[in-house]
């Protein structure tokens, strides 16, 4: 009829009339006996499935696309007969234009002024016909699940659409339809009204909060996630931009927020991150500059990559059908500049520490001297110092963060120019400024690098991109002495505070590590060799903490492990018979190379804990099983990405270093001689020492190095006696003869070490050694080689694990007291923990008996505080340090303390964080200390604690208060409990408890939400949104805590174990009786925004690669399966209707809204069942939403659903 509509008008009439009469009765058409018949007809006659690309044999998913069909059909003819057809992008997909039948040309003419008329009639009619099927209860909804399930034919039909609102005059000229109507109907095409938990307003104003914005309390999660970055007892796998986006990603999903709000949310986050430590204490562990780094690099890339993903990634299908395109709030760069123009209102954060003033200032000065017209080279900068200049340049973060985003294409210069970003104008610039001195800008000119330009390119940061890849390029091409400097140059100030190019810094200090075999190389030993003095200024220039944590936060642990490696095989297996002298005149060993490597590859994973604390639960840890072959199977994971076309520039980035490195994947057996001492390792921990047999290569090794440690020893005439295990009973402790040191490979001495350190410490056990002796021995020995303190380390850690050592008294005699300041380190505990209500252990009652440790801890710590605390040391006490206090942890109160005291007498100035470290103990004894630790932490963000000294008004401030403490009074403050949660977790050896005390605490914290908290209000009572949102803001750290601790084995276990079982018990409280049932409500919404966040969290919210999204379809179905048969009737739940009502509602509704990718991977037959369910509590928009983002296997049941109901 369509085709032929000109010639025949009066029949195209009679379509539409009929099409008007019928096509919104479909209920009477669906209910005819031949109904599924006729529309299988009706799809092979028009090929509809064939023309949208779809499979469908559902009588109702056959329907959907019938309607749509017919509404495309009407466009494309009105579109047509206005002559506007032609202005489309693609070709109809039917027969629309006119196919005119031969008529008698007398009979055309007399009817030829009658059918124009009809025609133009016509072309009206067909536009309001498209109107009545957008406004038609049933069809409207129907058109909506095309919208959903056909995005691309949607898309196209819209821009047909838009033509007709802007060219055609049949619209305007229709009695019953106007442009205005037809444009508000293709905007808002049926929207499924959501729950109300989804639509509560935004966390305003919520429970006071700290330094920054109102809202801050909604990004929580950012603020911890951040937090916990920072702490430097372990580093990650996992890029912590990827671990970031993520997060940002959710929040941005659950919260339903513009990305202007989450974009602001995140540099606030970063921001008071930085004022954590404006008064920090001092210890081995990051500092500022780390976290200058998260704020000014990190931050900063995690923004770059989501502006680019919208900008250079096309939006598939898939995604636009889950309308994630239009939850964006405008283009996320437009939303990113207006969230940097928002910060500048937030002064009291942008506070710059004192060690970047000077940065601040620079930047704050660049941008006045552009406003004002002045033109200068970095040069000028070089040589001028903001004191100089004729005005105030006062700078602040702010400035270092818009210079950070200028860098990197995010912003151009016209952020100069905002209103309130730098204060007068410079009309001239100095006077007797030098015209060049050392510096980036004459080294990039072509300046020698002469010691005085090498010192200032050491301690002034490269500015940009070039000149840190010239650098580079002399540390890969120049001569031995010019690969040093570039080397040095590369991991001063460049690595730490050069923020604008952090990314290429490690990039390239990674690529140096590993240095591409010339062509011309002939010799038999391996080519890093000849690269040695160059290698061992790297090993030690990102030994310290904060350039480990750095690297780590970059995501380049894993490439960083497999230079590591390789050096450490190649050093290890070498002779120390040769030497190279730097150009600072220190001599440097294979021994020493080996040393630094060995050391800095150790830090990278729990070298030193048992394998058992690296699984939670039934599910292999994601991310956190820091060990050889995981490392290494990250990094070839990178590399097998390089060959796919990667949307995620996080990963692109990891791909190219690892493809820098080496084109193959490499695992550990790779690395015979590390392999071997890995294994020993690990046998160490598993199980006693065995396996010394007299006259191998080990058992001489162990003599050799015995002789050396104990030469001074004399006992007359008669030799030691063999008082030693019965794994070494034939080392004998040494004469003064073969006293000197032996010259052996490095992994020799290593494989000998377990047994030197265990006849050592049975002869001191026996009386045939002194403490003293033993200590000295043990020193030399490290000195010697310096990796064998990894090796000691694992030795006296699994010999204290296993218990058969007696305790040693440390009276001050034989071995160091702690007596000086033992009690007084006790009291700074009880103060540190003053604020969470845990009860501290006394030591007074021990105060008559000396203190005692095990006997390897005690000459463990002995060990350690012979060392002096130089830079030399630090990066082998930084390798100590953390083995030590696990090792002291873990033993019996107050072995922490006395370990404590006694550094705090070696290094006053770390008594603070030593202090801090042993209050932690508490909770790694009792579960009990950490549910209370867990509970401070709710109470203080919800502010339902007015006893906590650190705040009584809630927020982030009273959860996170200001880093460690600081320094009131004399002595450490008490720490926010958040803090201490966050530095206490990882040392938790089974979290899983932590499943139900964390629900148990959100329930609690719920109560109290409705129950203390309208005693402070004006009125008497909380408002049931208001009350809302303080829950989220309680599930928001319940689920951060969740995430944060135990990963994706704790929130599996959440969805399959815990919230079922919890849902099936009974639950009763006296004090829900007088709250009308706000009380069981809430605290459903609590725990469906607790499951939300936690999936979100772990999962992501779209369809990622990662290992823990590939279990979300299993683990999700696990759960939908056993609320589909509680409200099937197959499960009784036990607790209160209305908590059950409100969670499933609420979960559904989140997931409707928030998630749809979920749904999509769920059971079409689960999704029917949860629906029927959700229909029996009249929840009918609901389980119509359910079914609508259920994908093309649900459109059927939705279409039939809305049909039947009429709604």
């Amino acid at each position: 009829v369509i085709p032929h509509r000109h010639s025949c008008p009066a029949a195209f009439r009679l379509y539409m009339e009929l099409l008007k009469r019928h096509a919104f009765s479909l209920k009477e058409c669906t209910n005819l006996p031949n109904y599924h018949k006729t529309m299988n007809s009706i799809d092979k006659v028009l090929d509809l499935s064939q023309i949208f690309g779809l499979q469908e044999n559902e009588a109702s998913a056959q329907l959907v696309l019938f309607v749509f069909s017919t509404v495309w059909r009407l466009v494309d003819a009105a579109l047509d007969d206005e002559g506007l057809l032609q202005l489309t992008e693609n070709e109809p997909k039917w027969p629309v234009r006119p196919q005119d039948m031969e008529i008698d040309n007398v009979y055309e003419e007399k009817r030829k002024e009658y059918s124009e008329i009809l025609q133009n009639v016509n072309t009206i009619m067909a536009v309001e016909l498209i109107g009545q099927f957008l406004q038609n209860k049933v069809t409207s909804k129907i058109l909506y699940l095309a919208r959903q399930n056909m995005c691309t034919h949607w898309e196209s039909l819209i821009q047909r659409m838009q033509l007709l609102l802007e060219h055609s005059s049949a619209l305007r000229n229709s009695k019953c339809i106007s442009p205005e109507i037809l444009l508000k109907l293709i905007s808002d095409t049926h929207k499924i009204k959501v729950h109300p938990v989804v639509q509560a307003t935004p966390l305003v104003n919520s429970a006071g909060l700290c330094i920054g914005t109102s809202q801050s309390a909604l990004w929580l999660p950012l603020d911890m996630l951040l937090e916990d970055a920072m702490d430097g007892s372990q580093v990650n796998a996992t890029s912590a931009i990827e671990i970031i986006t993520g997060l940002v990603k959710s929040l941005q999903a659950i919260h339903i927020t513009s990305w202007h709000a989450i974009f602001l949310g995140l540099w606030m986050a970063a921001l008071r991150l930085v004022q954590r430590e404006r008064d920090p204490i001092e210890g081995p562990v990051p500092r500022l500059d780390t976290r200058l780094s998260m704020l000014l690099s990190i931050t900063t890339l995690v923004v770059a990559d989501l502006v680019e993903e919208e900008e250079s990634v096309a939006v598939d299908e898939f995604e636009y059908c889950l309308e994630i395109k239009h939850r964006i709030s405008g283009k996320r760069r437009m939303d990113l500049i207006f969230s940097l123009q928002n910060l500048h209102e937030y002064q009291s954060l942008l506070t710059p520490p004192q060690s970047v003033i000077s940065a601040a200032n620079q930047a704050a000065s660049k941008a006045m001297m552009f406003i004002s017209g002045i033109t200068v080279g970095t040069a000028y900068f070089d040589s001028i110092s903001t004191m100089d200049m004729p005005i105030d340049c006062s700078g602040t973060l702010h400035h270092l963060i818009v210079e950070s985003c200028i860098a990197r294409n995010l912003l151009d210069s016209s952020a100069y120019l905002w209103p309130g970003y730098v204060n007068g104008h410079i009309n001239q610039l100095p006077h007797n400024v030098p015209t060049e001195v050392p510096g980036w800008s004459s080294f990039l000119k072509g300046a020698s690098l002469t010691p005085v330009m090498i010192n200032a390119l050491v301690s002034t940061p490269a500015s940009s991109f070039a000149e840190i890849e010239k650098v580079f390029e002399i540390a890969c091409k120049g001569s031995n002495d010019e690969r040093i400097a570039g080397a040095t140059i590369l991991c001063g100030a460049s690595l730490i505070r050069g923020w604008n190019i952090q990314e290429h810094t490690v990039y390239f200090i990674t690529r140096l590590l590993s240095p591409p075999v010339p062509a011309d190389y002939s010799e038999n030993e391996s080519h890093l060799i000849s690269y040695a003095p160059m290698l061992n200024v790297l090993l030690v220039g990102i030994a310290p903490v904060d350039c480990v944590q750095i690297f780590s936060l970059h995501g380049l642990v894993p490439e960083l492990a497999g230079s590591l490696m390789t050096i450490c095989e190649v050093f290890g297996s070498c002779v120390p018979n040769i030497s190279w002298t730097l150009t600072t005149g220190e001599e440097i060993s294979a021994h020493a190379v080996f040393s630094n490597a060995f050391a800095l590859l150790l830090k990278l994973w729990k070298f030193n804990h048992p394998p058992v604390e690296y699984g939670v639960g039934d599910v292999p840890p994601v991310g956190s099983q820091l060990t050889p072959e995981y490392l290494l199977l990250v990094r070839n994971s990178h590399l097998i990405s390089s060959g796919n076309s990667l949307k995620d520039p996080n990963r692109r980035r990891l791909a190219r270093v690892a493809c820098s490195s080496s084109s193959k994947p490499i695992f550990v057996d790779s690395f015979p001689k590390l392999k071997v001492w890995y294994r020993q390792h690990l046998a160490c921990i598993a199980s006693p020492l065995t396996g010394l047999v007299n006259g191998t290569p080990v058992h001489h090794t162990v003599d050799a190095l015995l002789n050396m440690m104990f030469r001074k020893i004399n006992r007359g005439n008669q030799s030691v006696a063999n008082v030693t295990s019965g794994s070494s009973n034939s080392s004998r402790l040494g004469s003064e003869e073969g006293y000197l040191r032996p010259k052996l490979p490095a992994w020799d001495i290593l494989e000998a070490v377990p047994f030197v350190a265990d006849a050592a410490l049975t002869a001191c056990a026996h009386g045939r050694l002194s403490p003293r002796e033993l200590c000295t021995g043990l020193k030399d020995l490290a000195d010697y080689l310096p990796a064998t303190l990894a090796t000691i380390v694992s030795y006296f850690s699994a010999e204290v694990t296993r218990g058969v050592w007696k305790s040693v008294f440390m009276n001050g005699t034989d071995w160091p007291s702690p007596a000086a300041n033992l009690s007084s380190v006790e009291e700074q505990i009880k103060k540190i923990l003053a604020a969470t209500g845990v009860d501290v252990p006394s030591l007074a009652a021990g105060v008559s008996s000396p203190a005692a440790l095990p006997l390897p801890l005690a000459a463990f710590v002995s060990l350690t505080i012979t060392y002096k605390l130089d830079k030399a040391s630090q990066r082998f006490l930084d390798l100590a340090g953390p083995a030590l206090e696990t090792l002291a942890a873990g033993c019996p109160w107050p072995c922490m303390p006395i370990v404590a005291s006694l550094w705090t007498q070696k290094a006053k100035r770390w008594s603070d964080f030593l202090v801090f470290s042993a209050s932690r103990t508490v909770f790694l004894h009792s579960n009990d200390a950490v549910v209370q630790l867990l509970r401070s932490c709710f109470s203080a963000t919800l502010g339902l604690n007015t006893s906590c000294c650190i705040s009584s008004n809630g927020g982030i401030g009273a959860l996170l208060g200001h880093g460690f403490g600081s320094h009131f009074n004399g002595g450490i403050s008490p720490v926010a409990p958040g803090i201490l949660y966050l530095r206490v977790y990882r040392s938790i050896r089974d979290v899983m408890f932590l499943r139900e005390e964390i629900v148990s605490l959100l329930m609690q914290t719920v109560e109290d939400i409705v129950c203390l908290k309208p005693k402070k209000s004006k009125y008497g009572h909380a408002s049931f949104a208001a009350a809302l949102t303080e829950v989220k803001v309680a599930a928001s750290l319940g689920a951060s805590v969740v995430f944060l601790t135990g990963g994706l084995g704790l929130v599996q276990s959440l969805f399959k174990e815990t919230l079922p079982s919890w849902f099936m018990s009974i639950h009763r409280s006296e004090k829900e009786g007088n709250r009308g049932g706000i009380l069981p409500m809430l605290r459903g919404y609590a725990l469906a925004y607790l499951a939300a966040l936690c999936g979100a969290f772990i999962w992501g919210i779209d369809s990622s690669l990662s290992a823990a999204s590939k279990r979300r379809p299993k683990i999700l179905g696990c759960h939908m399966e056993f609320l589909a048969s509680a409200l099937d009737g197959k499960i009784s739940v036990g607790c209160d209707p209305a908590t059950w009502h409100a969670y499933v509602s609420g979960f559904l509704s989140l997931m409707v809204r928030c998630t749809p990718t979920w749904i999509l991977e769920l059971n079409v037959e689960l999704l029917t069942r949860l629906c029927k369910g959700l229909r029996q509590w009249n929840e009918n928009e609901l389980a119509l939403a359910l079914l609508g983002v259920g994908g093309h296997g649900t459109m059927g049941s939705a279409a039939e659903m809305i049909i039947e109901t009429e709604f």
